[in-house]
C-alpha cells in the first residue's frame, strides 16, 4: 500500500460506503481505479489523501477478513 501511488484527479472516483457502516461518522469508503486497484479514505476527511492498493494487495485484503484473520 502507498499513498501517493495513484491516478492524479480524484474527483472522477466514485466513492461507496461500506453497507455495514452505521452512520455514525465512523466509514471507510473504497473506490475503483482504472487500473483495477483500489482507494481507500476515511469518510470523515473526503479531501485528504486516500491510501491506494494494487488490484492483488486489495484481493489479499479482502479474503483476509472474509477468513476472519483480520479482528474487525
Amino acid at each position: 500500500m502507498r499513498s501517493d501511488r495513484g491516478p492524479q484527479d480524484l474527483s472522477r472516483l466514485i466513492w461507496r460506503t461500506s453497507s455495514y457502516s452505521t452512520g455514525a461518522g465512523q466509514c471507510v469508503q473504497v473506490a475503483e481505479l482504472p487500473d483495477g486497484g483500489r482507494a481507500v479514505r476515511d469518510s470523515k476527511n473526503p479531501g485528504g489523501q486516500p491510501h491506494f492498493f494494487a488490484l492483488g494487495e486489495w484481493d489479499a485484503f479482502v479474503k483476509g477478513v472474509r477468513a476472519g484473520a483480520s479482528d474487525l
